[in-house]
């Protein structure tokens, strides 16, 4: 497995990240075959959060990868807090007492890096530094980051963190590619040239913030997956033809089309299917010619000013 450098962590990371959303489905042995087989591609990174199956997803997660500290020192491990039922959370209290839970049901002592998942309106930064100051000397967490924060958020955050924000995870797909596109119309008129995140991909790169695509695969915000759907026709036979081309699955060109990008994304799969994650990790040994990577692009629905 590939690797890159998440942010200024130090961290040497797999290029694509296993998320854990959906394990809350999964028998005990599913689950287990599931991770074994992360492991035997080298996709050691996985994603959690403490919402996930309202938090069954990180006891699943323990139980099958039957964690020890012998076990844990192989994994890197990342959560996420901030959502509570009707509202977003950044306040000091309830990071900590978050982390304490997540830590519990995962049965480790240490998250690699935990992220803000969604901007609380209500946030108070100096609160956040503190929460991060104290989770970070106590050695509960070693890195940090953000989940869905736009470049001022992330900005008012760091006036007064101490530690850098190393990750910020954000929907990006074939479909879902405004942060790309937003940078092709520039001084345009067209809806293509609105910018709908404050320029979030440059800033991530200026800034050495790795940015976590989410939903890879999906259209809309959870509108369905555009693969094989009949409302991406021309898309889907283009990633048909490429697919063909290099003797791999439609999933696997999806996959590359992201990280072909020079940004080094680090991808975040969905699947629980052990075949769906090999074709993902596959995805790194192919490298899309800039043709193609266009292609996929006006494929999708996105066009050239």
């Amino acid at each position: 497995m590939k690797t890159i450098q998440l942010g200024k962590s130090g961290l040497s990371v797999p290029v694509i990240a296993v998320g854990c959303m959906r394990m809350s489905g999964l028998s005990t042995a599913d689950a287990e075959r599931f991770v074994q087989t992360a492991l035997e591609l080298g996709a050691n990174f996985f994603d959690h959060a403490d919402i996930y199956g309202g938090g069954r997803c990180e006891e699943i997660f323990a139980d099958a990868v039957n964690m020890s500290p012998s076990v844990r020192e192989k994994l890197i491990i990342q959560s996420k807090c901030g959502i509570r039922r009707g509202m977003y959370d950044f306040s000091k209290e309830h990071i900590l007492s978050s982390v304490d839970g997540i830590l519990k049901r995962l049965r480790t002592e240490y998250l690699d890096v935990l992220l803000l998942h969604r901007p609380d309106a209500l946030c108070e930064p100096e609160e956040v530094a503190e929460a991060f100051d104290i989770l970070h000397s106590s050695g509960k967490v070693r890195h940090f980051g953000v989940s869905n924060h736009n470049p001022g958020q992330i900005m008012l955050l760091q006036k007064y963190v101490k530690q850098p924000i190393v990750a910020n995870q954000l929907q990006l797909s074939l479909t879902n590619a405004t942060m790309i596109t937003s940078g092709l119309h520039v001084n345009m008129l067209d809806e293509f040239a609105v910018d709908r995140d404050g320029g979030v991909l440059n800033f991530c790169r200026l800034n050495d913030i790795t940015i976590q695509p989410w939903s890879p695969f999906q259209y809309g915000f959870f509108g369905g997956v555009f693969l094989g759907s009949d409302k991406y026709p021309k898309l889907n036979e283009k990633i048909d033809e490429l697919a063909a081309k290099y003797g791999v699955s439609n999933t696997t060109i999806a996959m590359a089309w992201l990280l072909r990008h020079p940004a080094k994304f680090q991808p975040v799969t969905g699947t629980m299917n052990p075949q769906r994650l090999r074709d993902c990790v596959k995805a790194a040994e192919i490298t899309l010619t800039r043709e193609e990577w266009y292609s996929l692009l006006l494929a999708a629905g996105n066009n050239l000013p």
